[in-house]
């Protein structure tokens, strides 16, 4: 897992609306909320990505850009953006390669069965690249307003 004051691993996956978006595009204009999340349209997913949509204005007013990732497909993303209203970048990370980079990806249990999946972290990377903040074992109501009260 990445830890404070690390480079942020740059990368660049397909969005929502097909394109490629580049982690470092943000550099020395915007701090980045880089979230992973497991799935698209499920509950937990679909309460932190309306607590993203519910507070975009204040993340805007604060010069950060909410950044959701998932190994969701772009039209999975597309049908969740469109379902939910929401209002900010989904990033499709099929093969999990970034998810991997950031520590995000590792073994999860349900019901007794293990298994590898996205484990809900979320990054708090500043204009300069490096993470300032991270956030593991992510609870999805509320996480948003947490992520607030550090910026």
């Amino acid at each position: 897992m990445l830890k404070v004051g690390d480079k942020a691993p740059d990368f660049t996956l397909q969005s929502d609306s097909g394109k490629e978006v580049s982690l470092s595009q943000f550099f020395g204009k915007k701090e980045v909320i880089l979230y992973f999340y497991p799935k698209d349209n499920t509950p937990g997913c679909t309460k932190e990505a309306c607590s993203f949509r519910d507070s975009i204005n204040v993340f805007g007013s604060n010069n950060a850009e909410v950044l959701g990732v998932s190994p969701d497909s772009v039209k999975s993303h597309q049908n969740f953006i469109q379902k939910q209203n929401l209002n900010f970048t989904l990033l499709s990370d099929p093969d999990h390669k970034v998810a991997e980079a950031y520590g995000a990806w590792g073994e999860k249990s349900m019901y007794g069965k293990k298994y590898m999946g996205i484990l809900r972290t979320t990054f708090v990377i500043g204009k300069d690249g490096k993470i300032k903040k991270v956030f593991e074992k992510v609870k999805p109501e509320g996480h948003a307003e947490e992520i607030l009260n550090t910026l």
